[in-house]
């Protein structure tokens, strides 16, 4: 089965805009489409508006938060990791009043540093947001079929130096070579270190050479004949946690963990 790969892009901002022209253009040159993580309240800008405008026609636009704030006082958490449902509903509808208003068909959601909370994807279902691009995995909010794959890349959060850079370029191979999902993500501002571009285009041409075809996120939903398996699907921090005796002892009174699926998710398995 050929791998797929997919190559997301957030923070388009006037000062990144050349940047994220070059890469567009060099993607273009290898037949890689765009996923572009577009943020509605950080969209002042016209040239950038119009430039994914532009893009939108051959590539796909997602929702990438709201306004990106950090939530909690003590341990802060990203923008939509903690939110209950209402209150991740009521950021939604502004955000995707936003994107209406500013002329873009949103074709999924990625929440800031890929994490969300039961009561987003909750949310998102009841928006008709179809898709939700998570840290480990990209999830059908429709039927709560995921599907697993990390995403590799540089932006908030994650590094930059020389190891990095040859880590995300090796996993991409890695990813490419059992024929799974590649995911790749970069931030425009991130562009102007020639060390990232670089290592990005490499990981890029490393997963074509292994038989990679470029996707956007929302065709992975519309890949035929992948496998499904139940029991649901649960993230590695979830397993760890039922794993520690605290919730392996019997007659334990606490539920799912926080970050646990609920039972009735499916795993959608791409070698």
């Amino acid at each position: 089965m050929d791998a797929r790969l997919l190559v997301s892009l957030s923070g388009i901002t006037p000062r990144a805009l050349s940047r994220c022209t070059d890469l567009a253009e060099e993607l273009d040159r290898r037949g890689v489409p765009l996923s572009l993580l577009v943020n509605p309240s950080g969209q002042r800008s016209t040239a950038a508006l119009d430039w994914v405008r532009q893009r939108a026609r051959m590539d796909s636009v997602l929702l990438h938060g709201y306004k990106h704030e950090h939530q909690g006082t003590w341990r802060r958490r990203p923008e939509f990791a903690v939110l209950p449902a209402h209150e991740a509903g009521l950021r939604l509808t502004a955000a995707l009043a936003t994107m209406d208003g500013l002329g873009l068909r949103v074709d999924g959601f990625v929440p800031p540093r890929w994490q969300a909370s039961r009561g987003t994807l909750l949310a998102l279902h009841q928006h008709g947001v179809s898709l939700c691009a998570e840290l480990s995995a990209i999830r059908d909010v429709r039927s709560d079929e995921v599907y697993r794959a990390r995403v590799h890349g540089f932006g908030a959060g994650e590094r930059a130096e020389p190891w990095w850079c040859l880590a995300v370029v090796l996993g991409a191979a890695r990813a490419a070579r059992r024929g799974s999902l590649v995911r790749i993500a970069v931030d425009g501002g991130y562009l102007v270190r020639q060390g990232v571009r670089q290592a990005l285009l490499d990981a890029v041409d490393i997963a074509l050479h292994h038989g990679a075809v470029g996707n956007t996120y929302p065709e992975v939903l519309e890949r035929p004949g992948a496998e499904r398996h139940s029991p649901g699907y649960r993230t590695e921090r979830a397993d760890r946690t039922e794993r520690s005796p605290v919730h392996s002892a019997a007659g334990s009174s606490r539920g799912s963990t926080r970050t646990s699926v609920p039972s009735g998710a499916r795993l959608v398995n791409i070698p």
